[in-house]
């Protein structure tokens, strides 16, 4: 059931936040390397080596897939490519919160922003069904009032889609941060005109500080104050 919208507190400039999954919310980089390795098994490709995959993931599955298929010797044709996909994601979804675990501080954050009136919302392009799921594994589910993914909308992050969608969704009045850890978050939130916020340990190969966000944090205990202190970007 999705999280009840309280009116938001006054003083706090946001009724809405929205936020990436991989990499923002959940660690889920051993589960996603377990999956991308497998179809390059089956691909007769090399794992991934061992600290790149957090440079890989970001863009959705079926991107992770194609970059590790570029690193590992080339591009597959079209239906050999759709194949593995599917292989990779069955993989996935069968072992989908092995390792995977919020962050640190995660939960106590979005409880705070709750008590504040915010509406949560996850805007990921992960497929939507895959978000939900590993939400619902790891109890997450129940706190974001709708999960927005990457097949969710007319075009994923960085177009403004996603964030137009978790809006209508959530019954937000356009007082919205997205919270993220690459520059698809920065993207999306510059073209839907809101503030963005990046993580700065999440899954992006250029550092979170070089990236064009409106902040950085580096420990979700310090989201709420950081989102305190925002001024809203005017449509």
């Amino acid at each position: 059931m999705a999280a009840a919208h309280r009116p938001a507190m006054a003083d706090f400039p946001f009724d809405m936040v929205g936020f990436d999954l991989d990499g923002t919310l959940v660690d889920t980089k051993l589960d996603l390397a377990a999956a991308t390795n497998h179809a390059l098994a089956l691909a007769g490709r090399p794992p991934v080596a061992p600290g790149r995959m957090e440079a890989l993931i970001g863009g959705g599955t079926r991107r992770l897939l194609q970059r590790a298929l570029e690193e590992s010797g080339g591009a597959l044709p079209d239906g050999e490519f759709d194949a593995l996909y599917a292989d990779l994601l069955a993989h996935y979804e069968a072992n989908i919160a092995v390792h995977s675990q919020p962050y640190p501080g995660c939960l106590d954050a979005l409880d705070a922003l709750a008590a504040r009136g915010c509406a949560l919302s996850v805007v990921t392009n992960k497929p939507e069904y895959l978000s939900v799921k590993l939400l619902d594994a790891l109890a997450m589910r129940s706190r974001f009032a709708s999960v927005i993914g990457g097949d969710t909308a007319a075009r994923p992050k960085p177009g403004p889609e996603p964030i137009a969608a978790a809006l209508a969704a959530g019954g937000g009045t356009g007082r919205f941060a997205m919270v993220g850890d690459s520059a698809f978050d920065v993207g999306a939130a510059r073209a839907a005109q809101v503030p963005c916020v990046l993580v700065s340990f999440g899954f992006s190969e250029t550092p979170a500080r070089e990236l064009g966000a409106d902040a950085v944090v580096d420990h979700f205990d310090e989201l709420v104050a950081i989102l305190q202190g925002l001024t809203l970007r005017r449509r």
